[in-house]
């Protein structure tokens, strides 16, 4: 495979140029239709003024960008590479020995840093604001929601309880405090329960106490229980009493547990798993967010090699609503693919991994196979 430094760089800048200027047309067209649908549902809300919605989708630009880089890098490698088509670069770099491993070297390379960098860098911007939007959503577009929205309208946690029992685990449950808000804003000593039950259990689920409570506030590291009616296995009530019930639980992080996976970065999504998970919490969206994440810069290298193994052929009779057809097709095959495995990964029928991995290493293999039918040397 012949390397020559001046050709990689000018297909790659010729490559980066191309899905920066798709990128950019791809976000602007979806945000267009977000704030449209925005301006919609405010319509119906005489308090809600344009501001709010605009705020809105200005905030989910960089979750949109995210979401986009794939088709951005597929859709600006068809036209990057067709371009060098027509103008029989690629034939003229390929008779100079050149083969298309070497010719698109730097493509891929280019591909994988924008990955890097949308993992890395951008997901952390885009989590904190998608979250804020969110909580602007809530609270100004949507009826009801929220945790108050829960069957029954009661909350169910599990923590663990290591003061009875060294592997020990508490159940609490109650009605969230309608008054308090959303729960990121309020902070963790603004989040009640009242009507509180909690179960106390041994590692053999064993039960060990039940105490009953009008209320109970999140504070720092505990749960304050007031007026609490503590029943021991002998099932005999304690006189009321003052409770501190310690817990690694907050505020956000029960937050956290009900809204979309999005809305955490790459950082801080395995931390936050492992706390979902110890507090009872099913964390399958979560791991495959992470994992889906962590393929995003193959997809990326994926979708530049699909994109040259559909437009670097010469065609002298044209062809090229075919190829972007053919290459637009391809995409959204995978994005088809991929929206069935997360379906199947969060319904526990496929495995994490599996279920994120799946349309990144299909796509991967297509372009591979594409390009190898293609090469002839």
């Amino acid at each position: 495979m012949t390397l020559t430094p001046t050709l990689t760089l000018y297909v790659a800048r010729g490559f980066l140029g191309a899905t920066a200027v798709m990128l950019a047309a791809l976000t602007g067209l979806v945000a267009l239709f977000d704030f449209i649908e925005l301006l919609r549902r405010a319509a119906t809300r005489p308090d809600v003024g344009f501001d709010i919605p605009a705020t809105i989708a200005a905030l989910r630009l960089p979750f949109v960008a995210l979401q986009i880089l794939p088709f951005a890098i597929l859709l600006g490698g068809i036209v990057a590479f067709w371009r060098l088509t027509r103008s029989s670069e690629l034939i003229v770099a390929r008779a100079a020995g050149i083969s298309a491993w070497g010719f698109l070297t730097g493509p891929g390379l280019v591909a994988v840093l924008l990955g890097i960098i949308a993992v890395a860098g951008v997901s952390p911007l885009s989590s904190m604001m998608l979250a804020r939007a969110e909580r602007m959503d809530q609270t100004f577009l949507r009826t009801g929601g929220g945790l108050s929205s829960l069957a029954g309208g009661r909350l169910w946690l599990r923590q663990a309880d290591r003061e009875l029992d060294p592997l020990g685990i508490a159940i609490v449950t109650g009605r969230p405090a309608a008054a308090r808000g959303p729960l990121a804003a309020a902070g963790a000593a603004g989040f009640e329960l009242q009507g509180v039950t909690v179960w106390r259990l041994s590692a053999g689920d064993r039960p060990l106490a039940r105490i009953e409570a009008p209320r109970a506030r999140l504070a720092q590291g505990h749960w304050v229980l007031e007026d609490a009616v503590t029943f021991g296995e002998n099932r005999q009530p304690a006189p009321p009493s003052r409770i501190e019930l310690p817990t690694e639980l907050t505020a956000g992080r029960i937050e956290d547990s009900f809204a979309s996976p999005e809305t955490l970065s790459f950082w801080s999504l395995p931390g936050f798993i492992e706390v979902l998970e110890e507090a009872g919490f099913s964390a399958v969206r979560h791991r495959i967010q992470f994992q889906s994440l962590l393929a995003l810069p193959v997809l990326s290298l994926a979708m530049a090699l699909l994109a040259a193994g559909f437009s670097m052929r010469h065609n002298r009779r044209g062809g090229v609503a075919q190829m972007i057809a053919g290459g637009v097709a391809a995409g959204f095959a995978l994005f088809v693919v991929d929206r069935v495995s997360g379906e199947f990964g969060e319904a526990g029928s496929l495995p994490v991994v599996l279920a994120a991995w799946a349309p990144t290493m299909a796509g991967l293999l297509l372009a591979l196979a594409l390009l190898l039918h293609l090469e002839d040397g």
